[in-house]
């Protein structure tokens, strides 16, 4: 008597849901909202570079945010290690979220939106401006979308790199458009 071998099970079943990575991976949660998510990541990179340097301060009933309110070499010391901390946690978080899910680079991950668009700004050394925050999130989300040389090419990198790398790349496209829109436009 042979018997039936078991029905193969998808790697995804066999692997407990790594809840703390999806937790950084969909920034909290974001990267779940049907429309757009990759926009809503960007969201959250264009607020995370606004809150970098910021301190909170206590008023007589209510809590306010200054921004820009340490000093410029504490501020970039501050947003290079953002920077970092989004990219390690973001490869971390994306590897294995990837290997649970069954596509490679699911639609919910925004977390390399947010660590892209925030490095937008960094190598652009944006300032705190409407304008600049504004142009830089527009041209972030075309290359982000477009995906020029070598973004695409980017996405083939094994696991957590792959989802995160391509949009490295568009951040830094996205910086070099903003540092040219600063020179002409005058922003």
């Amino acid at each position: 008597m042979t018997e039936t071998p078991a029905p193969a099970t998808p790697p995804s079943a066999m692997l407990y849901k790594p809840r703390f990575a999806l937790f950084i991976a969909t920034a909290c949660g974001l990267g779940y909202i049907p429309i757009a998510p990759g926009t809503w990541g960007s969201l959250v990179g264009v607020i995370l570079y606004c809150a970098r340097g910021s301190r909170i301060t206590r008023g007589a009933d209510s809590v306010w945010i200054r921004f820009g309110v340490t000093s410029l070499p504490v501020t970039i010391i501050i947003a290079i290690a953002v920077c970092f901390l989004l990219a390690v946690a973001g490869v971390w978080a994306s590897n294995r979220v990837e290997k649970f899910a069954p596509t490679k680079d699911p639609q919910y991950v925004v977390i390399d939106e947010v660590s892209g668009q925030f490095l937008t700004y960094l190598l652009a050394l944006a300032p705190l401006n409407w304008k600049y925050l504004l142009v830089g999130f527009i041209l972030f989300r075309v290359f982000d979308i477009w995906k020029p040389f070598p973004a695409r090419q980017a996405e083939s990198l094994p696991g957590g790199w792959g989802i995160m790398a391509d949009d490295w790349v568009a951040g830094i496209y996205a910086a070099m458009g903003l540092w040219i829109a600063r020179a002409f436009l005058h922003l």
